[in-house]
C-alpha cells in the first residue's frame, strides 16, 4: 500500500526551495506525484490562475534534495530518473532489497545514503556516478561488490561497515580522493595492498574483521591519520615506515605478543596507542620514541614489568594498565592515576642506573591480585577461570574482578573445593556454563540451584551421593555429567528436568533406574550408565523414543548380553521393546 499521500503544501515549499523532507512518513512506496514534481503542471495552477508572483511554478527550482528516510520502502521506482538535477538522495532506514538501475542516471549526485536497508548487491549503473563525494552503505547485506567501484573517483568517504564483505575490489586503489573507509564489521581476511594509492586516506577503519596481518604496502600510505584495526586476529602491530601523520593506533582484542621498537620508531606522531586485551608480555624501552603519546592504553595484557623510561613521556596524559601481572608496582599505586604512576616511574629511573639488570625484591611488592585472574578471558569471553590451582575455596578476589561483567562460563575444575563458592549466587543472571569437575564435593548447594540460566553442568569426579530436589528449579539444564562420583540411586530429581537432553552418570554405583519416568524425559538423547551395578534393566527403557546412545557396559546385569550391546543403541532398545510383557 502507498502510504499517506504528500501534503500538497511541502510539494510547493520544494519546489521553491529544491528541497523535500519526506523521512519518518511510514511510507510503503514514494507517491508518483513525487517523482514528477518538476515534469508537472503543481495542481493549483489549474484551479487559480490569478496567483501572485510568489507562486509562479514556472519559476520554480529543480528538486536538488530529497530525503526518503525511516520509511517502509521496499523498493525505489525506476522513475528516479526524473529527478536528474538530486545531488542528495537519502534514503536509509528502510527495506531496501536492491536499488534501481536508474540511479546511474542521477549524474549530479554527490551524495548518496542506502545504509541500514537489505541490500544484497550494488547495481553496476552505481559506478557512472563520477561526481560522488560521499557514499554511505553500512548496515546492510552486501556480500560483494562490483569490481568497477574505482570508477568512483569523486569519492570523499565511503562507509561499508555492517556487511557481509569477504573482499575489497582491487579497484579501489583508484579513489584517489577518498579520505574516510570504513570497512569495519565485515568479513574481511586480507586487505589489497594496492589501497595503498589512496593517497587522500586520513581516516580507515577495519575493525572486527578476520585480518591476520595488514600489507607492508600500508605503510605508504602519506595522509593516514587514524586507523582501526581492533578484533582482528593479528599476531604482531604492522610497520609504518612512511605514515609520518599517523595520530590513532588502535588494535586492542588482538593476539599481539609483542612490540620491537622497529614497529615503534616511525610513529613518532602518535597521540593514541591501544593494544588492551592483547598477549602483550613486554614493553620495549625505545617506548620513549613516540614523544607525542597521550594515551596509552595496556590493559588485559601479560605485561609483567614496565620500562621506567615511561615516565618521560612529556605528553602523556592517561595509561591504562590493569588486568596486568605488574610484579613491581603495588596496585594502589595504580589507582592512583597517570600522574602518580609516571612520577613514581621517574623516581626509579636513577635506582635503575645505580643497579641495572636486578630484579625487583617479590616480597617488599605484592601481587596485584589481578594477576590471578585473567581480566581478558572476563571481559572478552565472558569467561571467569580458577582451575588448577588446588585451592580449597575460590578466592573473593575472583569474585570481586567480575564487577558487573555477564560472565556466561564458570570453570573452578581440578581444585580442593569440598562446597560450592557461596558467592557463585552472584553470577546467577549470566551463567550458563558451570565446570566444578575434580574437586571434593560431597553436596550440591542451595547457590548453585539459583543458576536460572544454567544449560551446563559438570559436577564429575567428586564425592556427591545425592542431588537435592530444589535443582528442580534448573528448568533450562541440557547437559550434566556426573560420572565418577558415588550414586547409589539415578537422582531422582533428574526425572523432573525435561530440558535433559544428556545425562552422564558412569563410573557409579547406581544399582536401578526408572524406565517409565524416563520416557517422560521427552528431550533426552544421551544416557551413559557404564560402569554402575545394574542387576537388570527394565524392558520399558525401549520405549524411550529419543535416546540416540545409550551406554551400559561393564554393569553386573545378564541380559542384553555383550553381542547384543554390541550392535549398537538402536538395537538394544528393539530388543528390549521385545521383551517387554504383552
Amino acid at each position: 500500500e502507498p502510504g499517506p499521500a504528500v501534503p500538497q503544501g511541502l510539494l510547493r515549499a520544494a519546489r521553491k526551495s529544491g528541497q523535500l523532507n519526506l523521512s519518518g512518513r511510514s511510507l510503503g512506496e514514494v507517491p508518483q506525484h513525487v517523482w514528477r514534481i518538476n515534469l508537472d503542471t503543481p495542481e493549483e495552477a489549474h484551479q487559480n490562475l490569478s496567483f501572485g508572483a510568489a507562486d509562479r511554478w514556472w519559476e520554480q527550482v529543480d528538486l536538488t534534495k530529497l530525503i526518503l528516510a525511516s520509511n517502509k520502502l521496499q523498493c525505489l521506482s525506476e522513475d528516479v530518473r526524473l529527478l536528474p538535477a538530486l545531488t542528495v538522495l537519502d534514503v536509509h532506514d528502510n527495506q531496501l532489497t536492491s536499488l534501481p538501475a536508474a540511479l546511474g542516471h542521477l549524474e549530479n549526485l554527490q551524495k548518496l545514503d542506502v545504509s541500514h536497508n537489505k541490500l544484497k548487491t550494488i547495481p553496476e549503473e552505481l559506478m557512472k556516478l563520477t561526481r560522488l563525494k560521499s557514499l554511505l552503505l553500512h548496515h546492510n547485506e552486501l556480500s560483494y561488490l562490483p569490481e568497477g567501484f574505482g570508477q568512483l573517483v569523486n569519492l570523499e568517504e565511503l562507509d561499508l561497515s555492517h556487511n557481509h564483505l569477504t573482499d575489497i575490489p582491487t579497484s579501489f586503489a583508484l579513489l584517489i580522493h577518498l579520505v574516510r573507509l570504513n570497512v569495519a564489521y565485515n568479513q574481511l581476511r586480507s586487505l589489497p595492498a594496492d589501497i595503498s594509492a589512496m593517497k587522500s586516506l586520513r581516516q580507515l577503519d577495519c575493525t572486527k574483521n578476520y585480518l591476520e596481518t595488514v600489507p607492508s604496502e600500508l605503510a605508504s600510505m602519506v595522509s593516514l591519520e587514524q586507523l582501526y584495526l581492533r578484533k582482528n586476529k593479528l599476531r604482531h602491530l604492522p610497520e609504518f615506515p612512511s605514515c609520518k601523520l599517523l595520530k590513532e593506533l588502535h588494535a586492542g582484542e588482538n593476539q599481539i605478543e609483542n612490540l620491537n621498537s622497529e614497529n615503534l620508531k616511525h610513529l613518532n606522531c602518535l597521540s593514541v596507542l591501544e593494544l588492551r586485551d592483547n598477549k602483550i608480555k613486554s614493553l620495549p624501552d625505545e617506548i620513549t620514541v613516540l614523544q607525542k603519546l597521550e594515551r596509552l592504553d595496556l590493559a588485559n595484557n601479560d605485561i609483567s614489568r614496565l620500562p621506567y623510561t615511561l615516565g618521560n613521556l612529556p605528553q602523556l596524559k592517561f595509561l591504562a594498565l590493569e588486568g596486568n601481572p605488574l610484579r613491581a608496582i603495588r596496585r594502589d599505586l595504580l589507582q592512583k592515576g597517570t600522574q602518580e604512576l609516571l612520577k613514581y616511574l621517574r623516581s626509579k629511573i636513577q635506582d635503575d642506573v645505580a643497579s641495572p639488570n636486578e630484579e625487583p625484591p617479590a616480597t617488599a611488592m605484592t601481587l596485584p591480585s589481578e594477576s590471578r585472574i585473567n581480566m581478558h578471558a572476563i571481559t572478552s569471553l565472558k569467561l571467569l577461570e580458577y582451575s588448577e590451582k588446588q585451592a580449597a575455596v575460590i578466592p573473593d578476589e575472583v569474585f570481586n574482578a567480575v564487577r558487573s561483567y555477564p560472565v556466561t562460563t564458570v570453570n573452578f575444575s581440578k581444585n580442593q573445593l569440598s562446597e560450592i563458592p557461596a558467592r557463585i549466587v552472584e553470577l546467577k543472571d549470566s551463567v550458563d556454563d558451570v565446570n566444578l569437575g575434580f574437586n571434593k564435593l560431597s553436596s550440591i548447594s542451595l547457590e548453585l540451584c539459583t543458576l536460572h540460566k544454567l544449560t551446563h553442568l559438570d559436577i564429575r569426579n567428586n564425592f556427591l551421593t545425592s542431588l537435592p530436589e530444589e535443582m528442580e528449579a534448573l528448568t533450562r539444564l541440557q547437559i550434566i555429567n556426573l560420572s565418577f562420583n558415588r550414586f547409589k540411586v539415578f537422582p531422582s530429581v533428574l526425572y523432573h528436568l525435561l530440558a535433559l537432553e544428556t545425562v552422564l552418570l558412569s563410573n557409579n554405583q547406581v544399582g536401578s533406574i526408572d524406565a517409565l519416568k524416563l520416557q517422560k524425559m521427552d528431550k533426552l538423547g544421551t544416557l551413559d550408565l557404564q560402569n554402575n551395578d545394574l542387576l537388570q534393566v527394565p524392558p520399558e527403557l525401549g520405549n524411550c523414543e529419543t535416546l540416540r546412545t545409550l551406554l551400559l557396559e561393564g554393569n553386573p546385569f545378564r541380559t542384553p548380553r555383550a553381542a547384543v550391546l554390541a550392535k549398537g543403541t538402536a538395537a538394544v532398545l528393539e530388543y528390549l521393546r521385545s521383551r517387554i510383557p504383552a
